[in-house]
């Protein structure tokens, strides 16, 4: 816990801690790219292009550039995608971070503050099923990771859980993007409990897998 400290949001941490969210999701845009363009489809509809291109063109140049432009807007396109979705999530519970988790029952926000600043997140509210709270905004500046704050953040909310009368369990969901937090998650003791397929059309596309954790509480 040496140089930093978690402790209950306040009013004033309300931009810091949209950052802090912001910042950390948007450090999975490349990772996304890379997830997308090793998917079946998505090699065989480069190669092709690339083959017919090639067939047509009397030097490989213009391949080499068409095939470097379709790079660059699929990348732009997954880009303003995932930017989409940070900002759906900015425009739900992080709108009104106080009234999502500070004045419901069974509902919390904690930060890690460090050198004077917001450095980390998390919440935890009901999880829209009798006995269940939703670990929920987990997320850590990248300068301060490796320091435990993570770590922390997850056990003030277990230990909050633990306190609600009635709480059994506490669950997330993580993306296939974040290995990291994944392996958080198994330290602190959740288990895997499912995996499935984004029920969307781009889900489906991206294969984008959905992992979801259980902690029960004793």
């Amino acid at each position: 816990m040496a140089g930093f400290r978690i402790r209950p949001y306040r009013d004033e941490d309300y931009e810091a801690a949209r950052d802090v969210f912001a910042t950390a999701m948007s450090e999975y845009a490349p990772a996304l790219c890379l997830h997308v363009l090793r998917q079946p489809w998505a090699l065989l509809l480069l190669g092709c292009a690339f083959c017919l291109l090639l067939a047509s063109a009397r030097s490989l140049l213009l391949p080499v550039l068409a095939l470097t432009l379709l790079l660059a807007l699929g990348r732009h396109v997954l880009g303003c995608a995932w930017r989409s979705y940070i900002e759906r999530c900015l425009g739900d519970d992080l709108s009104d971070i106080r009234r999502s988790y500070m004045d419901g029952p069974a509902a919390r926000f904690w930060v890690a503050e460090a050198d004077g600043r917001v450095v980390g997140t998390v919440g935890v509210r009901p999880a829209g099923e009798a006995g269940l709270l939703a670990l929920k905004r987990m997320a850590v500046r990248k300068d301060y990771r490796g320091r435990g704050v993570a770590t922390a953040l997850g056990r003030a909310a277990l230990g909050f859980a633990r306190q609600q009368p009635g709480c059994t369990a506490v669950v997330l969901n993580t993306i296939m993007l974040q290995r990291d937090a994944r392996a958080l998650y198994e330290r602190l003791g959740f288990r895997r409990e499912r995996r499935f397929v984004l029920p969307t059309a781009y889900g489906r596309l991206a294969n984008c897998t959905v992992t979801t954790y259980r902690y029960d509480l004793p």
